[in-house]
């Protein structure tokens, strides 16, 4: 096992009780024993903190501002780029599947990690070095940070498309999901009352199947928005 001392110092925090962080690196291909539970924790966590850190830093930001900022800020593949900043895949521990398909490099279980790896220094430490670590993981990030910077998803933007259309709002649905629990590949489609076919959206996950079908369904719509405003402003 990789010395989980060298991930400590990366972190830039001292374990009381290094089991815990031992934990959080163990994948559930692993066993019973892994670091599912103290993901939950430190997902609820993170949100928490962000979501706070968020509220003070931008006094006069709306809150769906604050929401697309932490949204940003949370999701699994910002997570990721700050686990292998830190080396975490390193210090992954994982099933002989899932070493021999790399999950020491897949987003999903990286994202996991670090989520698992706040949740055990709540933990350890409690909440106010949570808060510390989490400041100094994102201070880049928040120092970058606008109310204005974050784009709408595509999600947000068709469901306010919709509404400002006087349309029915989209309805996403799940029509397979394919491949080894380790790597799935989900279907969406996305119904919108205007369009003859659904928008058909894949992902890693079913958020990722969603934002990619509506994304789809926004460019069709704006397309037909733009052939008839230039059919109108030709007659």
């Amino acid at each position: 096992m990789p010395d989980l001392a060298i991930l400590a110092k990366h972190l830039a925090y001292q374990f009381t009780d290094i089991s815990k962080l031992e934990q959080a690196l163990t994948h559930r291909s692993v066993g019973s024993k892994n670091n599912e539970r103290l993901e939950y924790l430190g997902d609820a966590i993170l949100g928490y903190l962000v979501a706070t850190e968020l509220y003070h830093r931008f006094p006069q930001a709306s809150e769906g501002q604050l929401s697309r900022m932490r949204s940003n800020l949370v999701k699994g593949k910002t997570l990721a780029i700050i686990a292998k900043s830190l080396s975490i895949g390193d210090f992954l521990i994982l099933g002989p599947g899932e070493l021999k398909s790399g999950g020491f490099r897949r987003d999903s279980i990286l994202a996991g990690a670090m989520e698992a790896v706040i949740g055990a220094v709540y933990l350890d430490k409690g909440m106010e070095s949570c808060r510390l670590l989490v400041q100094k993981l994102f201070a880049e990030r928040l120092a970058q940070l606008t109310p204005d910077s974050i784009e709408k998803d595509p999600k947000t933007r068709l469901q306010e498309l919709m509404q400002s259309l006087k349309q029915p709002l989209p309805d996403y649905t799940l029509t397979s999901t394919d491949g080894a629990a380790h790597d799935q590949v989900f279907i969406v489609n996305c119904i919108i009352t205007s369009l003859k076919e659904p928008t058909i959206g894949s992902g890693g996950s079913r958020r990722d199947a969603e934002q990619k079908a509506a994304q789809i369904a926004l460019e069709i719509l704006e397309d037909v928005a733009d052939k008839h405003h230039s059919a109108t402003s030709h007659e």
